[in-house]
């Protein structure tokens, strides 16, 4: 009985020493947040040892675990038609809110979801059926309170492809849907059609919003961006914001170069060189023309810089870019475009949080569109963290998830 006793205290002990971290006091719902974090970690651990294995790609095993927790929503909503369909060849989820008597055209999102170019698809190999909780139920919200046609589009992953490809997909699904006969299908206002996202996938409307923007022959241009907590460069992974959430939830600096390193198909040998930029140091030729476009020292306030420092390696290693020069094209990093290609995007809504390594990337992107004349709304969450925003249901339900998910519907029913 004895020894029970002290088994049980110890894995107690090992449980609690597994689960807790140190977060600061003004982060939403620390210890919640401390269990979402290790079950995540729980998972990402079990797929590493099965890659290691040699039995699967190791995200593969992820987007499968993450899968299965996702399943069955318990949102229904008799006002919202769900459709799966395929836009010119892409696995697209339709959600259509009511019509307005008033309003015969509804207004439109294209969403595009996260989840490191890797996870979080409904498309893979399940049923059409199965729903994930978390961007259906996202969805289902702004159909039915937006009474607007959203187009939630499941792009092809990574590994099964790689960079540009995800990029193709949503350019391919966007312009299908943008054409007259396909929004008199679900009537839509041509209009009123605006393209958003999250994490990755806010990079990706970033993208699809430049390219579309050089497109002269698009009749139909997109009235608004909404970007949420988006991931816009690979140049510098010592921002601030970098700096300051190095191991904060849901994703730490080393988990976030890995996802830029899958998404190019690029050697892992290269992470930790890459940590401390030692991919764009002064002797990479190719990024010297490219460092102003992410200067966070003058695009960052004062209130952020704080007393952060630049790391910026005299020597580094030259051959990570000559072997992904992926890392410097404007598709896969929408924050170091020219400034010409930024001045007609349309009018932007960006989503901060700042408990996040990408904070910084969407207040410098606002900051650059801005100084390019676009119209740009920062909305910064002093206790937002990466992903919050698809945590409203019990048992991830978050108060900052509630708020970022309300202040996000809301601007777009006021801009949209």
């Amino acid at each position: 009985m004895r020894s029970s006793c002290v088994l049980l205290t110890a894995l107690v002990a090992l449980a609690a020493y597994y689960i807790y971290i140190p977060l600061p006091s003004s982060v939403s719902d620390p210890w919640k947040l401390m269990l979402l974090d290790a079950t995540f970690r729980s998972a990402q651990q079990v797929s590493n040892l099965i890659h290691y294995l040699g039995l699967s790609h190791h995200l593969l095993v992820l987007n499968f675990i993450i899968i299965s927790f996702g399943k069955k929503s318990a949102w229904s909503s008799a006002q919202v038609k769900v459709t799966d369909t395929d836009f010119d060849g892409v696995e697209v989820r339709v959600f259509e809110g009511s019509a307005k008597p008033e309003e015969p055209l509804k207004r439109s999102v294209v969403y595009i979801h996260g989840g490191g170019w890797a996870l979080a698809s409904a498309s893979m190999s399940w049923s059409p059926n199965d729903e994930i909780r978390y961007y259906d139920e996202l969805c289902k919200a702004m159909a039915e309170e937006l009474n607007a046609v959203i187009v939630s589009i499941e792009y092809r992953l990574v590994p099964k492809v790689y960079f540009p490809e995800q990029i193709h997909d949503v350019i391919r699904a966007t312009k299908y849907f943008l054409q007259p006969e396909v929004l008199h299908k679900y009537s839509v206002d041509p209009g009123r059609i605006g393209v958003s996202g999250d994490s990755a996938g806010g990079n990706l409307a970033a993208a699809l919003g430049q390219q579309f923007n050089q497109d002269a022959n698009l009749k139909n241009k997109l009235k608004v961006q909404a970007l949420i907590y988006p991931v816009l460069q690979a140049l510098d992974f010592n921002t601030p914001s970098y700096q300051q959430n190095v191991n904060t939830p849901i994703l730490p600096r080393y988990v976030m170069v890995k996802y830029w390193v899958d998404y190019f198909h690029g050697n892992y040998d290269f992470v930790q060189a890459m940590v401390v930029n030692n991919h764009t140091s002064l002797d990479v030729e190719e990024a010297a023309a490219l460092r102003a476009h992410l200067n966070w020292t003058s695009l960052l306030p004062a209130s952020i810089t704080k007393n952060y420092k630049p790391v910026m390696q005299t020597t580094g290693n030259t051959r990570i870019v000559q072997e992904i020069p992926q890392l410097l094209d404007a598709r896969s990093a929408p924050l170091i475009a020219d400034q010409k290609v930024l001045r007609h995007l349309p009018k932007t809504y960006i989503l901060t949080c700042e408990h996040d390594v990408l904070r910084d990337d969407g207040i410098m992107y606002a900051k650059r569109l801005e100084s390019a004349g676009v119209e740009v709304t920062l909305d910064h969450f002093e206790d937002g963290f990466h992903g919050c925003m698809i945590f409203t249901s019990w048992p991830t339900n978050f108060s900052v998830g509630i708020r970022t998910r309300n202040s996000y519907i809301k601007w777009l029913d006021q801009n949209l």
